[in-house]
């Protein structure tokens, strides 16, 4: 893609040229809501034109089970996944979603754990598309042969236990009424991980579902205290936190992404949980 760029965003208007080039990205739909329609149904009713459909509980991650809801997908699995829309190790992998990028950012994260260099989500995702007035197709992209094949590894992580051990700053993504452990709609227990702060992701993004600028950004965790140290992001199963880090990323900060978050740590009773604010 011809876009010199560092950004991991992308806008509309750049992704529009970008598909008209001679070289153009390869563009994922990750469409995905909590109790809200099927992504598949969705994306079949209409999606960016060239858009291949990902399916986060099938290909962005394995059975939930003990190490939480979205456990990080098993390696060939995701690979073969990939290799399946068209991910190939040298072109840019644009990916998109109706979900002010929530689900965008999980695959955006994975991707580059997993070794690809060129990833990028689009700022406003479905949204920002439709509000430039341009087309939607119901067309089915075949599948494709792409060459990626992932390596774990390239980004950092943390277990539970290691979670337990970290002594720099553990952000919590969630909202913040599941932080202070007023309610918790999905897990067995609520409160939040003993010494997190809660910066709940939706303070990322403006009414329309694009990243603020990054200087506000910045300001934002700066206020929080990321810079001053490592820094580590966990949220409810390990989706919302990567866009945490994208964020971040925008921002110009690195952290470390607690995979199983809070339905893996709150899984097992020994594990202390921390409520009220």
């Amino acid at each position: 893609m011809d876009d010199t760029s560092t950004s991991p965003l992308i806008t509309v208007a750049e992704l529009r040229r970008a598909l008209g080039s001679d070289h153009p990205p390869t563009l994922l739909d990750v469409r995905y809501k909590q109790g809200g329609a099927p992504g598949a149904a969705e994306f079949a009713a209409g999606h960016l034109p060239s858009a291949h459909f990902v399916d986060l509980d099938r290909d962005l991650a394995a059975p939930p089970g003990s190490a939480g809801r979205h456990p990080l997908p098993d390696l060939d699995a995701f690979g073969a996944a990939m290799r399946r829309v068209g991910v190939s190790a040298g072109r840019t992998v644009v990916l998109y979603d109706d979900w002010v990028s929530a689900a965008a950012s999980r695959a955006w994260w994975l991707l580059r754990w997993a070794g690809h260099t060129d990833v990028r989500v689009l700022d406003g995702g479905l949204s920002a598309w439709r509000a430039a007035g341009l087309p939607l197709t119901d067309h089915q992209p075949g599948p494709e042969n792409g060459d990626f094949k992932p390596v774990a590894g390239h980004l950092p992580t943390l277990d539970a236990a290691g979670t337990a051990a970290f002594t720099g700053l553990l952000l919590d993504a969630r909202a913040g009424e599941r932080y202070r452990g007023e309610v918790e709609p999905f897990d067995p227990a609520a409160g939040h991980i003993p010494g997190a702060v809660n910066a709940p992701t939706m303070e990322n993004v403006g009414p329309d579902g694009r990243f603020l600028p990054a200087e506000q950004l910045a300001e934002r965790f700066r206020s929080l205290g990321v810079g001053e140290g490592e820094t580590a992001v966990y949220c409810g199963s390990g989706v919302t936190a990567a866009h945490q880090l994208l964020a971040m990323a925008v921002a110009g900060f690195e952290g470390t992404l607690y995979p199983g978050s809070w339905s893996e740590w709150c899984a097992d009773p020994s594990r202390p949980v921390a409520t009220g604010a």
